[in-house]
């Protein structure tokens, strides 16, 4: 059954699923569509096009769906979705993209720590952690099982691969390769992220071969293709596979 509390103003034309709680002084716009058990536990703002999946909990003060704050924003109905089971922390702010009928996307089972920020246009995966105070700018793509440490930077564009890991305070150039430990100033790879691979169950021999090309790519003197040649050529196995094709099918380069 759900809970909603009489300060919360709900728009006619808000959906709202089964077992939702909805918090003191929440908002939500006419145009939300709210998930089955999810959680706003007090002064949450959701507004515009916005769908928020199943068993999410919002903290105090997140504002979830509004407006873009990119100026090439002409209006339309741009949206935002997010994912079954993400918890969103206070203050963090989600905007809509830019574009009539496109999408700044958040996956599931994402944690959103205090005043981290997706800004328009941006694909987050699923089971992303964005610790405090981190912001992605517009189209910025962090994909599954990813982490950001806190008030790390990322500029428009830029992508950050599967498993990655930055760390806190880091202000990203380009691309940052699966797999990888990104830190300092300027970033640079600093080693795989060994740590993270083993808690998700990858074997000691994919282990070692993303070590291997992690030193191929960053401490053999190669530039980018004649790396990921070699790579392809010494190591088998998906998770390579998924390391090269990153690489090449970066934009604006990669960090090593």
């Amino acid at each position: 059954m759900s809970t909603i509390h009489p300060t919360a103003v709900i728009a006619p034309g808000a959906e709202l699923g089964a077992d939702v709680e909805i918090g003191p002084y929440c908002v939500i716009g006419p145009n939300v569509r709210v998930g089955d058990g999810t959680r706003l536990l007090s002064h949450v703002v959701l507004d515009g096009h916005l769908t928020l999946g199943r068993g999410c909990r919002v903290f105090p003060f997140a504002s979830l769906g509004a407006v873009t704050q990119d100026l090439k924003y002409r209006g339309g109905a741009p949206r935002a979705e997010i994912g079954d089971e993400t918890t969103i922390r206070e203050c963090v702010t989600i905007n809509t993209a830019t574009a009539d009928g496109d999408v700044t996307r958040v996956g599931s089972r994402c944690l959103l720590m205090a005043y981290s920020h997706i800004a328009h246009d941006c694909v987050v995966g699923d089971e992303v952690i964005l610790a405090n105070a981190v912001a992605l700018a517009g189209h910025v793509t962090v994909e599954d099982r990813a982490s950001l440490g806190g008030m790390a930077g990322v500029p428009q564009f830029l992508r950050i691969g599967t498993m990655a890991y930055v760390g806190a305070c880091t202000k990203l150039t380009n691309d940052v390769p699966p797999y990888m430990i990104v830190d300092g100033t300027p970033p640079e790879v600093r080693s795989i992220n060994a740590v993270g691979l083993q808690r998700r169950g990858f074997s000691a021999e994919a282990v070692e071969g993303l070590r291997v090309a992690q030193r191929i790519l960053c401490r053999e003197g190669l530039n980018v293709r004649q790396a990921v040649e070699r790579i392809r050529a010494e190591i088998p196995g998906p998770e390579i596979d998924r390391l090269t094709a990153f690489i090449e099918g970066s934009k604006r380069g990669i960090i090593r």
